[in-house]
């Protein structure tokens, strides 16, 4: 079942209120020069060159003449205008200026009027008119620092946000879950759970710590358990290969801006930003037939990619990371099963971290590679095996990877937000341009086509995004420390001792905690490193040879056998209960 577009109507209305905040800054600070506006997820922004810095204080004054401006109930007319014409309009503005110089001579360029006095290059839609914006909910909540054109060689403009919603219920919504998201921010509960760090030595570049290690394979333990239930060989290639490598996958061509390249005995090389190539220099390692096929090689590899340090952030946004990658070599009649097949491993892994989630299918972008009936026979297949399994999916159209459509899977967390993490990109293009084969059944050779798929996407980024699902407080078998023993007394250090290192044989991640202190100190303590269990023992449950527990979720009990409650651990790791 296909849905055809995103809500369009928030986004116009989004549109159109950059232009009532435009018209407002100019009636305001007539020095402003405007540059763009656009719509944005949560509202809108636009990036103004003026001589003074906009502070909050301002933002008030500015709400207040944009709701004059909507209560006035001007229209949005749309005027269509010849390059000359443009350029005498936008005379005073360099930035507009800019623009319309690099389109064509004879090209009609559209202007959009908001009442007499104000009017914008703009391709538009808008709404009719302001009174159309009246029941909307807006409020400006920063402005930053952006070059003109992200180039630090340009100006330095002020870029105001605006966030924008339907009703004020709407926004008052997601302004509490930014709230609570900066509560849950994962590089600061990285740093406080002794996660993971980024050093000023490695920008971009995460540093495990050990908590973060056992997390991170735990993560890894799971995708072997699940890939090799699921019928895929593990390959592992390497980090850097030769240019000739990446000109015969595109990458070179495509890609260079984003990749790290060296040189070795007077011959380039790249480090890798994707494992495909590496995985198809395995399938041509050995000939292969329709029956080999179809052959799933998964590979969690690391690849590295260039990104501007004013874009990177914690580990949602790094240099290096690991991909959980597989590549599924096929036939044409195969698609629509592994398709199907891949969607269910994926809806399972998901549902293990209790992630809601929704399903785009790009299409075709201007960069690509490839005949138009190759890219046909591509998109139908993924719609198709879409259609099979009766999967809600929007159209996302131009977004592909150039060499091929590909679907993507949107996870939403506890607090409403959203990560693309899950893709399956299907690929006419590569198999091509590296000569692949397989024998059919008729003894003839034939091209196989080829899936890239991912899981966890980064596994970097699904680390920071499961930190802030969880606000830290992970699933029992993920959480670095599952027990914490803590004695009541120094008298029970030694039974303490004993209840730790059985929890341990056991093969349970349990510490100890025996020091001197007052034991609500301990347990606030140890809460706050978000440990699953607590067991306190005291002279009671020595005298018993029992334990009191105290769960994280306010679970208290006491008189418990050591071995009923290591069963019931067990049992919770095995389930992988949230």
């Amino acid at each position: 079942m296909e849905i055809k577009e995103k809500d369009e109507k928030l986004h116009t209305a989004r549109h159109s209120l950059a232009h009532v905040l435009a018209k407002a800054l100019t009636e305001l600070y007539p020095k402003t020069l405007l540059t763009i506006g656009p719509a944005i997820e949560d509202g809108f922004y636009y990036d103004i060159d003026l001589d003074r810095q906009l502070t909050p204080a301002d933002f008030p004054v500015i709400e207040k003449k944009m709701k004059e401006i909507i209560n006035k109930g001007e229209l949005f007319v749309r005027k269509e205008v010849s390059r000359a014409e443009a350029l005498k309009l936008f005379k005073n503005n360099p930035y507009k200026t800019e623009i319309i110089n690099e389109l064509s001579e004879d090209a009609i360029i559209s202007i959009y009027y908001t009442g007499d006095d104000f009017f914008d290059l703009c391709s538009g839609p808008h709404v009719e008119s302001c009174r159309n914006l009246q029941n909307y909910a807006y409020k400006i909540h920063s402005v930053n620092g952006a070059y003109w054109r992200g180039d630090e060689k340009n100006k330095m403009l002020q870029r105001v946000y605006v966030w924008a919603f339907a009703d004020k219920k709407q926004l008052s919504e997601h302004i509490n879950m930014l709230e609570e998201a900066k509560r849950r921010d994962h590089r600061k509960l990285g740093k406080e759970l002794k996660l993971f760090m980024i050093s000023p030595e490695g920008p971009g570049f995460p540093f495990y710590l050990p908590n973060g290690m056992i997390v991170r394979n735990e993560l890894i333990n799971y995708w072997h358990e699940i890939h090799r239930k699921a019928g895929y060989d593990e390959i592992s290639t390497p980090v850097m290969l030769s240019r000739h490598l990446w000109e015969t996958s595109g990458h070179w061509e495509h890609y260079k801006a984003n990749m790290y390249t060296t040189k070795i005995d007077d011959v380039d090389f790249a480090i890798k930003p994707m494992n495909c190539p590496g995985g198809i220099l395995v399938y041509k390692n050995s000939p292969h037939s329709y029956r080999d096929l179809p052959l799933r090689l998964g590979e969690l590899g690391l690849v590295h990619r260039h990104e501007k340090s004013g874009e990177l952030g914690g580990l949602m946004r790094v240099r290096c990371f690991t991909q959980d990658d597989a590549h599924i070599f096929l036939t044409p009649s195969q698609i629509r099963d592994e398709i199907k097949n891949i969607v269910a491993l994926i809806d399972e892994v998901y549902k293990v971290f209790n992630f809601k989630y929704h399903v785009e299918l790009s299409t075709r972008p201007d960069d690509s590679m490839g005949s138009d009936e190759d890219w046909e026979l591509a998109t139908d297949a993924l719609k198709g095996a879409l259609d099979d399994l009766k999967i809600d999916y929007v159209i996302n159209e131009g977004d592909g990877a150039f060499y091929g459509p590909k679907i993507d899977f949107h996870l939403t967390d506890c607090i409403g937000r959203t990560w693309q993490c899950g893709t399956i990109q299907l690929d006419f293009q590569l198999p091509q341009r590296f000569e692949l084969e397989y024998v059919g059944e008729d003894g003839e050779k034939h091209r196989p086509i080829m899936i890239h798929r991912v899981i966890y996407g980064s596994l970097e980024r699904f680390f920071g995004i499961l930190i802030e699902h969880f606000a830290g407080a992970f699933p029992l078998w993920l959480a670095p420390v599952q027990v914490k023993v803590l004695s009541l007394t120094d008298r029970n250090e030694e039974y303490a001792k004993k209840i730790q290192s059985t929890l341990f044989d056991a093969g349970l991640r349990a510490e100890l905690d025996i020091r001197n202190e007052k034991i609500g100190y301990k347990i606030r303590e140890a809460l706050s490193m978000k440990i699953p269990y607590l067991v306190i023992v005291g002279d009671e449950e020595e005298k018993n040879g029992t334990i009191s527990i105290r769960g994280r979720k306010f679970e208290n009990a006491s008189g418990l056998k050591l071995d009923d409650f290591i069963a019931r651990l067990k049992d919770e790791i095995k389930t992988k209960k949230i």
